[in-house]
């Protein structure tokens, strides 16, 4: 078969047969509504990071916005183009009816396993990170978007941990009316807003709480609140005042302890109103710790 027809038949229909297209290297890494893979373009010989949608899963998603016209996670993410969001090189849909994304393959731990790990690599570098975190949620809301799934698994640091890249729009919504009505409980529990879990109407403050919240766990190694599995524990969320990071980082800046605090307050009004007021809060500060 000449190299033009081998590469004709990964096609049906404008459908790309993934199983021949890419070389798959790892063992698939199962997330709430797809499967990942390190994989090889057998095309480019590129080492790409293939993102394969559950397609059931991505249906009764979809189902809650019937009618609207939803854009796909692969169309939402392949419009970004920033140095701190994950890059979409291709999307589209598998030869079994499945969504695909490619993207690069980011070579680098999660955040959720450097706060699990306590890992030292975090030492000196916190401040850096959580900035980089707020700026790139600023680009998602200033693109006009919700992501609605803030958390460290969603950060995937550089191997030395002194950066990061935001990933996984698969919960993102445009933020307008219609994507933003009661009843819309969808995020990962241990970081959602209270408005979210008592399914009141929404906006991109929810997305201020979840970065709240993981930047508190960043420093803290703790959330700050008892830990759960599922949207019944994420009820408490609110329900009172947490402890201060420095109960658990005692030597935080206290600007800083003050500004994590504000993204996690309990009324939407009582927090940052833009992810662009939290970074003008913490912009001066030179270090995480006390001067």
């Amino acid at each position: 078969m000449g190299i033009g027809n081998f590469f004709k038949s990964m096609l049906e229909g404008g459908k790309v047969d993934v199983q021949k297209r890419y070389e798959f290297l790892r063992e698939a890494v199962s997330g709430t509504m797809s499967e990942f893979y390190m994989a090889r373009d057998r095309q480019t010989e590129q080492i790409v990071g293939l993102k394969i949608l559950d397609r059931p899963k991505t249906e009764a998603l979809d189902a809650r916005f019937k009618g609207l016209d939803k854009p796909s996670e692969g169309q939402i993410a392949s419009s970004f183009n920033h140095p701190l969001i994950v890059t979409t090189l291709q999307h589209g849909m598998t030869t079994n009816d499945q969504q695909f994304l490619v993207m690069e393959f980011l070579d680098g731990p999660g955040l959720n396993s450097l706060i699990v790990g306590q890992s030292p690599l975090l030492n000196g570098n916190r401040l850096t990170l959580a900035r980089q975190m707020g700026e790139s949620l600023k680009v998602v809301h200033d693109a006009g978007y919700i992501h609605r799934d803030i958390c460290p698994r969603n950060f995937v640091c550089n191997k030395d941990a002194t950066s990061l890249k935001l990933i996984d729009f698969g919960l993102t919504v445009p933020a307008e009316r219609e994507y933003m009505q009661p009843g819309i409980r969808t995020g990962t529990p241990n970081y959602m807003a209270p408005e979210v879990v008592r399914r009141k109407a929404t906006d991109g403050r929810l997305d201020i709480f979840a970065l709240g919240v993981s930047i508190y766990e960043l420093f803290a190694f703790e959330l700050p609140w008892v830990r759960g599995t599922d949207g019944l524990a994420a009820m408490s969320h609110g329900a009172s005042k947490p402890a201060p990071v420095s109960d658990h980082y005692p030597n935080i800046d206290p600007r800083l302890d003050a500004a994590i605090l504000k993204c996690i307050e309990n009324d939407p009004s009582d927090r940052f109103q833009t992810v662009g007021d939290f970074l003008k809060a913490i912009r001066t500060l030179k270090s995480e710790d006390k001067a």
